[in-house]
């Protein structure tokens, strides 16, 4: 089934392109931790869209969609995820060490020059399953669950479709309806200055030709990447038949070859036996496809 052909105005902000391109505007990055973290926010330098981490040739790579850094050293990695995979707390955990593995430098014995990191992950599921907006992991004790290990590492998981208003901020609970339903009115109480302000831009992104161009050639050079795979795919296929198909021909050969025999043996009254030991083959097998020549 070919895939339906999208228009930069039909995408969301869950959707990588629209959200790449969006957060590349420091302002609009900044103002998206801001109403997440619920706290003021100073980037340092331009976010990074799709920055690839890689340790060794010989290891996964990884790419993060958004990566920030603010004036106090805090590395934010933000990601929006449509589907769930399965994996996506495990695939955190390794996202966060490929970060911490590129933030000091070689020979650096102190770690408390380690910044924070943050990873923020979007989705339009509740991947924990307890109907929050937001649910925030750091490391603590079992044993006292108040201890917290003050690591520096902080897990932020979003779900779009929370049913906790009351223990998150009216920004949130309107940033996370924008991102799922970017192409639609604002609901009646969505009135919050900064998921405002936002609108605005993402508004300005999604008219700006250079940015349709850019997601049509992207969009066009993902199609063909899909259509030359399943070419590919298929040609692997019809090769594999043809192999399995001489493979089970040579089968079939080899035991229609084997009954024939059995059969001219049994026609001399030859023992089961005797057929066995002359054709190399054990008596069980024999016995199977003289009592299968009988039968018919």
């Amino acid at each position: 089934m070919a895939n339906t052909k999208k228009i930069l105005s039909d995408l969301t902000l869950l959707d990588r392109f629209l959200f790449a391109e969006a957060v590349e505007d420091p302002e609009i990055m900044q103002l998206i931790l801001e109403i997440i973290l619920e706290r003021e926010v100073r980037l340092d330098g331009l976010p990074q869209t799709e920055k690839e981490e890689r340790d060794s040739p010989r290891y996964r790579h990884v790419r993060l969609d958004v990566w920030a850094r603010d004036l106090d050293n805090r590395v934010y990695d933000t990601e929006v995820q449509k589907r769930n995979t399965g994996s996506l707390p495990r695939r955190s955990r390794y996202y966060q060490s490929h970060i911490d593995v590129k933030l000091l430098e070689p020979g650096t014995v102190d770690f408390s020059l380690l910044g924070d990191v943050i990873l923020i992950l979007i989705a339009p599921f509740d991947l924990i399953g307890d109907g929050c907006y937001r649910y925030t992991f750091q490391m603590c004790c079992m044993e006292n669950k108040e201890r917290i290990l003050e690591d520096g590492a902080v897990r932020i998981f979003l779900n779009t479709h929370g049913k906790n208003p009351q223990d998150v901020s009216p920004e949130l609970v309107q940033l996370l309806h924008f991102m799922e339903h970017t192409n639609e009115a604002p609901p009646a109480d969505g009135k919050c200055e900064k998921v405002q302000r936002l609108r605005k831009k993402i508004e300005a992104i999604k008219s700006n030709e250079e940015v349709g161009v850019r997601f049509m050639q992207e969009w066009e050079e993902r199609e063909l990447e899909r259509i030359d795979a399943r070419k590919e795919g298929e040609k692997l296929g019809e090769e594999r038949g043809i192999e399995l198909g001489k493979q089970r021909g040579l089968v079939l050969g080899e035991q229609n070859k084997l009954r024939n025999q059995v059969q001219k043996k049994l026609a001399k009254n030859q023992s089961l036996e005797k057929i066995a030991e002359d054709l190399m083959e054990d008596l069980e097998t024999i016995r199977d496809i003289a009592e299968n020549l009988s039968a018919k």
